[in-house]
Order: C-alpha cells, then sequence, then structure tokens
C-alpha cells in the first residue's frame, strides 16, 4: 500500500493596516496571494532583492507606482514589477481593491523587503 503524504493545504490569511492578504497556493519557487486593500490605503513603497512579482486586479482599480512611475491599473490587467524595482500599490478609490499576486524568486519570505516609505511606521 502507497504511503500516503499530508500537507497543510490551508490558506494563509493575515490582517494588515491597509487590508489583508491570502496566500492561495505556495511551492519551490513561487507563492500566489490574494490581496485586498481597503479603500483610501496604500502599501509601503518597497523592493525586493530576491523576488519578481506579478499582479493581475480582479476587482477595483489599483494606483501602482513602479520606480517612481505612476500608472492605473484597471480589473482585468495586469503589471510586472522586476527584481529590485521599487513599488507600491494604492486604492485611491472608494471600493475595496482586490488583485492577485504570483511571486516567483529564489527566496519568498516576507522579509525579504526594503521600505522607503511607510504610512504606519514601518521604513527603515
Amino acid at each position: 500500500m502507497p504511503e500516503t503524504v499530508t500537507t497543510n493545504t490551508s490558506p494563509l490569511y493575515d490582517e494588515r493596516p491597509w487590508g489583508t492578504f491570502t496566500v492561495l497556493d505556495e511551492g519551490e519557487n513561487f507563492k500566489v496571494k490574494r490581496i485586498e486593500v481597503l479603500p483610501g490605503k496604500r502599501l509601503s513603497y518597497q523592493k525586493h532583492a530576491q523576488r519578481a512579482e506579478h499582479w493581475m486586479v480582479v476587482a477595483g482599480e489599483a494606483k501602482v507606482t513602479l520606480d517612481d512611475e505612476e500608472i492605473t491599473v484597471l480589473a482585468g490587467e495586469t503589471v510586472d514589477i522586476p527584481v529590485e524595482a521599487k513599488h507600491r500599490v494604492e486604492n485611491a478609490s472608494a471600493e475595496k481593491l482586490i488583485f492577485i499576486e504570483i511571486q516567483r524568486g529564489s527566496y519568498l519570505g516576507e522579509d525579504d523587503i526594503v521600505r522607503f516609505s511607510d504610512d504606519f511606521g514601518r521604513a527603515e
């Protein structure tokens, strides 16, 4: 009889001052998150040394700052965040912003982050 291997596949949910994220899936060199940003909130302006990100907006409108240039990303649209690129997402609308983030890289820990500015006192 084959050996049964049990893995923890329950999603990881975390609340932050700007909203929430849920880890939907992860494996070697990738992680997929559902991120919800509350109206009027934004994440820190940051970069990552070991991962790139691909965002797809599924609801709402994202104001994305990518290397000091602002772009608007609407529902159904995507944006790529290269390794070492400074980036931020903001929800400037009155509706909740929801996007899917796909991370790819050799290290995907939450501590691979350099914050340049932050509304919640977490900048370095």
